[in-house]
């Protein structure tokens, strides 16, 4: 008799970041150490109970038209998701479909091998180089599509909008995602090259700047046509992805442009100065224009650290794999006291 296990669809799934119970300074998941707007919390209150036992509209209009006008861009250039992921995911099935292979960093996104393993996509990754930078010339070879973050992660080094204009340029065959979840804390942003070619998808989340991480609101920019191809097979898995209440609060984020500018500087500032702080101790990393700080020490290992400052209450993250990264640890940056704390323990475990 077969087995009806032959004909599951067998992935491995990406591993998120420790979500751990107890009060701890949590410098893990990249998470905004600062709630958002307090508009925020009044539009939640504001969404009626009666409102609940309805479906939320469909095509999200408030929350596409709010990100509409605040890039400057038509509503039908704008697609909303279930974070960037559930954007990402969406791109990946309706836009990589050759024979030919995805291209991506190999140190990047654990998501993106993940999809592609579960849609059946082919794909290549590509090597930083010596320096955690993308080598633009492993991009300009015939492919089935291309996905790159902008900063990189878990390295946070980004590169100039005219980088990934030289690689769109060679690609009018496939569609080229940019992943821009860290964009906000110091890159340049690709989104305005969505005008000049129509093959670009730019994505954007409200996770990380905009602190809304629990909320998971993503959203992407391109070419109309993209984004009716996009929509078209949103509408073929799940019509109703968007509830009521997110998109009340992703509309109140929008408008509150003041306070999610000043919560951004305050990041870069503690992270400026965490950068300073790592140095001192022995510590180096590549330049981060994201929210986290991706670092080694040049004696202590870094399972050691990462398991010293478990036992403290502090955790960050910690990848094995590849192997050219295993003594490095991706450090989310807090809040000050937050920061303060962590260098003050750091400073004992490596001493």
């Amino acid at each position: 008799m077969k087995n009806w296990k032959d004909n599951v669809r067998k992935v491995v799934p990406y591993t998120p970041g420790e979500q751990p119970k107890a009060k701890v300074i949590k410098l893990n998941t990249n998470e905004n150490p600062y709630p958002p707007s307090p508009l925020v919390g009044n539009a939640i209150s504001g969404v009626t109970l009666d409102s609940l036992r309805k479906y939320p509209d469909p095509v999200c209009d408030v929350l596409i038209s709010a990100l509409a006008k605040y890039h400057g861009f038509d509503e039908e250039n704008v697609f909303v998701g279930v974070g960037s992921d559930d954007v990402l995911a969406m791109g990946f099935l309706t836009f990589f479909n050759s024979d030919k292979p995805v291209l991506f960093p190999d140190i990047t996104y654990s998501f993106y091998d993940v999809w592609a393993d579960l849609f059946r996509i082919p794909y290549v990754v590509k090597p930083l180089d010596e320096n955690f930078k993308i080598i633009a010339s492993d991009y300009q070879g015939s492919c089935g599509g291309i996905v790159i973050p902008n900063p990189n992660a878990p390295t946070g080094v980004s590169e100039p909008v005219s980088f990934f204009e030289d690689i769109i340029k060679a690609h009018p065959e496939c569609v080229v995602i940019i992943d821009e979840a860290y964009v906000d804390f110091g890159s340049e942003s690709c989104i305005e090259l969505t005008r000049k070619y129509d093959n670009v998808l730019v994505v954007r989340t409200f996770s990380k700047s905009r602190a809304m991480a629990g909320n998971r609101i993503g959203y992407a920019i391109g070419s109309k046509e993209l984004i009716k191809y996009l929509s078209d097979c949103k509408f073929s898995f799940n019509s109703y992805t968007m509830d009521t209440i997110t998109l009340a609060a992703g509309v109140a984020s929008i408008e509150d442009d003041e306070y999610f500018k000043a919560r951004v500087a305050d990041v870069v500032a503690t992270r400026e100065w965490t950068k300073d702080q790592l140095s001192e101790l022995g510590f180096s990393f590549p330049d981060s224009k994201s929210n986290f700080i991706f670092a080694k020490h040049e004696s202590v290992d870094a399972v050691y650290i990462f398991e010293e400052l478990k036992k403290r209450g502090i955790y960050v993250r910690h990848f094995s794999r590849p192997e050219r990264i295993a003594n490095y640890l991706r450090i989310s940056i807090g809040t000050d006291e937050e920061m303060r704390t962590f260098i003050a323990e750091l400073s004992e475990i490596v001493k």
